[in-house]
């Protein structure tokens, strides 16, 4: 096979493409030139990359690492927050923040519209919907869906469940008679400050030593202790000056 190369001007002889061949083509463009970035042997062992989970960032722990929580999934996710609706927004918004779209299913349309207006009037990823009301979502891992269902202390069966890339978080905003079957059917469980009868009854129902029973009447605004099956962790919620300025301080009464 024989390989030709363009004509070059007369006295050069150059095999490689000149520069205005270079930007005709897009190919070879010159960029930036900088010095390469070094790391000598000895110190290969201190290289590390702050990795973590994918998700929400719903506060910082005791450590004071963020606690990241996981709400785009692959599988049906439920979620239960006893506790208020500042926080239940608060998750609501950033969920929004990383692409998700948002459905509110509550009685209590007015206390959501202001978000739903500071967002775009439902165009940018939360809509609000009646109790019962709520259509299907087709969530996909392109368009994952977060369902807040804020329908009070008793609230009835949702007609839009968990599923793949569609989480359901339900609020509640004190203990009640379903909200054991509820815990029980959550992946994650989330409490803020209750009452001591109300914490005995939590502890019966997630298994929590005496400690947590002992700490949950005592929580300050904006904290809250997340559960799974093998893992406790209490988190502190903490509004960025956007959030603040939208849904106010933290608290746990509304």
């Amino acid at each position: 096979m024989t390989m030709t190369t363009s004509p070059t001007p007369a006295g050069r002889t150059s095999s490689a493409p000149g520069l205005g061949e270079r930007l005709r083509t897009g190919f070879g463009l010159l960029g930036p030139r900088h010095s390469r970035h070094t790391l000598p042997v000895e110190q290969a062992d201190a290289l590390s990359l702050p990795m973590g989970d994918d998700g929400v960032v719903v506060g910082v722990n005791a450590e004071g690492q963020p606690a990241v929580l996981g709400v785009n999934r692959p599988t049906p996710y439920d979620i239960v927050l006893i506790g208020g609706l500042w926080t239940a927004q608060v998750m609501a918004l950033r969920a929004a923040a990383t692409g998700a779209r948002v459905a509110v299913e509550t009685g209590r349309a007015q206390a959501w519209m202001h978000m739903v207006h500071a967002m775009g009037g439902g165009q940018n990823g939360l809509a609000v919907y009646d109790v019962g009301r709520v259509p299907p979502q087709g969530a996909s891992a392109g368009t994952p869906v977060l369902v807040v269902r804020d329908c009070g202390m008793r609230p009835p069966r949702g007609r839009v469940v968990s599923a793949p890339w569609q989480s359901v978080l339900t609020l509640l905003p004190y203990l009640s008679p379903v909200a054991p079957r509820l815990m029980r059917q959550a992946r994650l469980v989330g409490v803020q400050r209750v009452s001591p009868d109300e914490a005995a009854e939590i502890g019966r129902v997630m298994g929590l030593p005496r400690p947590d029973l002992d700490t949950l009447p005592t929580l300050p605004d904006g904290v809250t202790l997340w559960c799974t099956e093998r893992d406790r962790q209490y988190v502190v919620t903490r509004a960025t000056d956007a959030e603040t300025g939208l849904l106010g301080v933290a608290r746990r009464m509304d």
